[in-house]
């Protein structure tokens, strides 16, 4: 059993310290935390040393027995037990002599008021210094996290729940806060308080503490049981949690269709099977939880009946003095205490340490997208892009290649259009381009320079993105439209409105480039929101750009009006179109034909309807239509 306990909180240690690698800043606090909690400690037991002469002030009666204390002169204060239980005998026995008993009571009680005011005082100071510590850390963990989420590629996305991602980074991250943070105080305070009493009762008397010491593991085994089954349960109920947000955010996003498919009851059923689950392993959570506390308390008392057998033994048989007995037993009460409150905190510890594993799971998660040690400078774009040599799949290893052999020449200036059937690998190419992906063989080239080994942020400086839907956020006008253009003014943000037409429907707003247009823009129409988002690519005035067939989901009126501000932010720039709708594409210097991840057919439209192959099935189908 102590084997088990051994290795079960070394195991939970090994992952606390995994959280506490965020207190590196704040070591600071720490250090005077630590000071502050051992000063605590020796103000109790120095309060502890005080009950002896206290005892001995009610239980002796005789006076002769204070002389025969004066008599032998005023001792020495010293490091051990004995010095400075006979300087308090001293002191006492002047004071009852001289003055009384009484008054002696009266000082004994002042003197220990002052005493425990001090241990108080102590233990203040020290959880004042550990707030900051633990607010910190948990800021600087929310920090990493949306880092994090920030970095990763988007194909991380694509495999996992938004809810659960969600429950990670709000939930997770609040079950760290309450359950580890909570609990540094007794994880700093606590050991520093078993060690200093435990260095006293084995000065007292090792005989019985090396009894202790050996029954103590053994409890501990027991707590670390429950501990480790407390991790399984709350690991499956944040599981349950994040199944919970990942409905409720697909809900919210799914209203329109719910309501007009009279599909409410089917996902409140949903809904509630799995709120049913979640709050059922809560419950056995909560249980383990509560169990660990009485428990430790129950074998703290049995550990505590133990001693007083043993001692007594002991003091019966004179191999142990009565007065030093009862210090032993009122010092190792006091390590109850502390013992009760870290195993507690153990448990809390196990319970958060759970939602560290699954906070693990982003902060840990594989960055694909990544820079080399000393990327190459591309601040601007002079001649060409070129996809040479191209292939990619999502996973490695697999053969199943979304994009193949790829050779593809974009000089400056031309305009380049994407068509074929869904599933082609259109998005997926164009997606090359600003590294949202990258090439599983081959290399896309900016200039000659291959973008991997360029600064990241300096290749997407380069590039406006306008996509099928609008990514808009919640916020102003204003913002939205000098969004990734810091430092932009209100008549700059005014001109690339005029240019994308949202010019006279901004103005028509009651708060005009100031209002706030809702959640992912839901307070414009379609075709607003397309020109807010032209608007934001107009602004930023790159010299490539990604046009994902930014006019299919339009009305006829809204197509021509984004179609126009698109002819506008496309003059003197290099663009890579995706279409569906060829009529919006037959302008274009080159379009490239694709078909099950290649390249099948490329020239201009009348080349390609001349040519009778595919490109002009599509665009005798779209004709047909």
């Amino acid at each position: 059993m102590p084997f088990l306990a051994g290795n079960s909180i070394f195991a939970a240690m090994k992952n606390l310290f995994g959280v506490l690698k965020y207190v590196n800043g704040y070591w600071r606090f720490g250090i005077w935390n630590i000071v502050f909690n051992i000063l605590s400690v020796v103000f109790g037991v120095f309060s502890l040393v005080m009950i002896i002469p206290f005892l001995q002030l009610l239980i002796t009666e005789q006076d002769s027995k204070y002389q025969e204390i004066i008599a032998k002169g005023k001792p020495v204060i010293g490091a051990s037990l004995e010095s400075l239980s006979g300087y308090f005998n001293y002191e006492l026995s002047s004071l009852i002599v001289h003055e009384g008993k009484l008054y002696a009571l009266v000082c004994i009680c002042v003197t220990g008021a002052i005493v425990f005011f001090f241990k108080n005082l102590f233990r203040y100071l020290g959880m004042f210094f550990l707030a900051p510590i633990r607010n910190g850390v948990v800021k600087d963990l929310r920090n990493s996290i949306y880092k994090k989420s920030l970095e990763l590629p988007l194909s991380y996305y694509s495999n996992e729940r938004k809810g659960d991602i969600m429950s990670r980074i709000t939930s997770d991250v609040q079950e760290v806060e309450w359950s580890v943070m909570s609990s540094l105080e007794m994880i700093f305070r606590d050991p520093i308080n078993i060690l200093i009493l435990l260095g006293v009762i084995i000065y007292v008397s090792p005989t019985l503490t090396l009894f202790v010491v050996i029954l103590l593991p053994m409890s501990a085994g027991l707590i670390s049981l429950i501990g480790k089954s407390l991790k399984r349960s709350s690991s499956k109920a944040k599981q349950e949690l994040g199944t919970l947000f990942s409905i409720m955010e697909e809900t919210l996003g799914g209203l329109r269709i719910i309501k007009g498919f009279n599909a409410e009851e089917k996902m409140k059923t949903r809904f509630n099977t799995v709120n049913e689950q979640y709050t059922r392993q809560m419950v056995h959570t909560y249980r383990k939880v509560d169990l660990a506390s009485p428990m430790s308390e129950f074998l703290g008392s049995v550990i505590m009946m133990l001693v007083m057998y043993l001692g007594g033994r002991m003091v019966f048989g004179l191999q142990l003095d009565g007065k030093a007995f009862i210090f032993y037993v009122i010092t190792f009460s006091q390590i109850i205490t502390p013992a009760k409150t870290l195993t507690g905190a153990y448990s809390n510890v196990q319970k958060g340490l759970a939602s560290m594993d699954r906070i693990n799971m982003i902060l840990k998660a594989e960055n694909t997208i990544t820079e080399i040690p000393s990327p190459k400078p591309i601040r601007s774009f002079e001649k060409e892009i070129e996809y040479r040599d191209v292939f990619f799949a999502y996973t490695k290893g697999d053969n199943g290649y979304v994009l193949k052999n790829i050779n593809l020449k974009i000089e400056k200036g031309k305009t380049i259009a994407l068509v074929g059937q869904s599933g082609s690998g259109k998005t997926t190419l164009a997606d090359m381009l600003p590294r949202f992906f990258d090439t599983t063989k081959g290399s896309v080239l900016i200039d000659g320079q291959d973008i991997k080994d360029a600064r990241l942020s300096e290749v997407r400086a380069l590039m406006g993105i306008v996509t099928q839907e609008s990514i808009l956020f919640n916020d102003t006008v204003f913002n939205n439209i000098a969004f990734g253009t810091p430092g932009a003014t209100m008549e700059q943000v005014i001109e690339a409105a005029k240019i994308a037409n949202a010019h006279d429907f901004i103005s028509q707003m009651e708060d005009g480039y100031q209002q706030n247009i809702g959640d992912r823009g839901s307070k414009l129409s379609g075709g607003q929101r397309q020109r807010m988002s032209i608007a934001r690519a107009v602004l930023k005035n790159p010299p490539i750009l990604i046009l994902d067939e930014a006019t299919s989901a339009l009305d006829t009126e809204s197509e021509r009006l984004v179609q126009d501000a698109l002819n506008k932010l496309m003059q003197n720039r290099t663009s890579v179109v995706i279409a569906h709708r060829l009529s919006t594409i037959q302008h274009a210097d080159e379009i490239i034909v694709m078909q099950q991840g290649e390249i099948v057919e490329r020239g201009k439209h009348a080349q390609l309807i001349e040519k009778a192959g595919v490109y002009r099935k599509l665009y005798d189908m779209q004709s047909f239509s």
